[in-house]
């Protein structure tokens, strides 16, 4: 980073000994048009030249979502590995003219004297093209690509994963194979993996929750209409690409919330029935152990409530632009948790 910080202050000081470019420096792009942002503004917010639409405007990821039918909690996907979506990617940012009129949202603004080497590399690259200053003689033929930041992500990573400068890519041509994170299908579908909105499918406990008794089996089930798929999608209009992320439901694992219970099954992992429910609400008179609960053996007089956790497994998979089979990316879980009061009955042997 502190070689690209020389060159473009190097840029800066050529630009202003030679005179090369007379047009003011329009201001830093900023809100939430910005590289910070990207894929966040609105389009209106986008910097507009004459009477077209700005390239970092046209280039915006946007996003819609499909929910399912649980209460009316919602929240997002954890990865059940280390895996995260990108912290950054490249895509179109500046038509030729505005890279010319505001040297790349002001990047090369700057006039101290630096090491007229990186500069004059830079002056090469930029300014001295057979195009014409930032190519503007290929306006409406292309775009420069620039880096924008996943607000998602941890920023001082997308610092050193999107750390190139800013590059020409002719329209209809694909953008260098050397240069990674170029936005395309499957990067869209990591970016909407973190946009799904999962329902809260709260798990219905038999007895209640305040109800529990020390050795009596409670019945564990979740309602079908709270496990329907959920998905959403990534798009960018300019390139014409998209990706839609689909997840599944596809196990329910019980958290007891104390070493002091048995689970069923054991393994605490419940699947899902053939209609797409999970367990079985209690049938009366029902004896012996559920398909899918929890047998507590001790009371929570001494320790206060045990915090009961149900969550639910998702598998997903993308689909996209020149990718219609689904194709699996990490599995996600949300949880949801509740207190539950166990009390202990004494029998009296006469």
């Amino acid at each position: 980073m502190q070689a690209v910080k020389q060159s473009l202050i190097a840029l800066g000081s050529a630009l202003a000994v030679l005179g090369l470019l007379s047009i003011p420096v329009a201001a830093q792009g900023g809100g939430k048009g910005g590289a910070g942002d990207f894929g966040a503004a609105p389009v209106e917010e986008g910097r507009v030249a004459g009477d077209s639409i700005s390239a970092e405007a046209a280039a915006e990821v946007l996003y819609s979502t499909s929910t399912g039918s649980g209460d009316n909690s919602e929240g997002s996907l954890t990865p059940v590995s280390d895996w995260s979506p990108p912290s950054c990617w490249y895509a179109p940012k500046w038509t030729a003219e505005e890279a010319a009129q505001t040297r790349f949202d002001g990047m090369v603004d700057v006039s101290p004297q630096h090491d007229a080497g990186n500069a004059e590399a830079m002056k090469e690259r930029y300014i001295d093209g057979e195009h014409g200053a930032f190519n503007v003689e290929k306006n409406n033929k292309g775009y420069w690509w620039g880096a924008y930041t996943n607000p998602a992500a941890d920023s001082s990573q997308s610092s050193l994963d999107c750390a190139e400068m800013p590059f020409w890519v002719d329209t209809g041509d694909e953008p260098p194979a050397e240069i990674e994170n170029t936005i395309n299908p499957e990067i869209l579908a990591q970016l909407a993996y973190q946009e799904i909105r999962i329902p809260e499918a709260t798990p219905t406990l038999q007895p209640d929750g305040d109800r529990q008794v020390v050795n009596l089996p409670t019945w564990v089930s979740v309602d079908d209409a709270a496990f329907q798929p959920v998905s959403a999608t990534a798009r960018v209009d300019v390139l014409g690409i998209e990706a839609t992320t689909t997840a599944t439901p596809g196990s329910l694992h019980i958290d007891p919330g104390t070493d002091d219970a048995l689970t069923f099954p054991e393994s605490g992992e419940c699947l899902l029935n053939d209609d797409g429910s999970v367990g079985r609400k209690r049938p009366a008179g029902a004896e012996g152990a559920p398909p899918c609960g929890v047998q507590y053996l001790r009371s929570t007089e001494a320790t206060g409530p045990y915090e009961f956790e149900g969550s639910v497994t998702w598998d997903v998979s993308w689909t996209g632009t020149n990718n219609p089979e689904p194709t699996e990316l990490p599995s996600g879980t949300f949880a949801s948790e509740q207190d539950v009061t166990v009390r202990e009955i004494q029998s009296v042997v006469r």
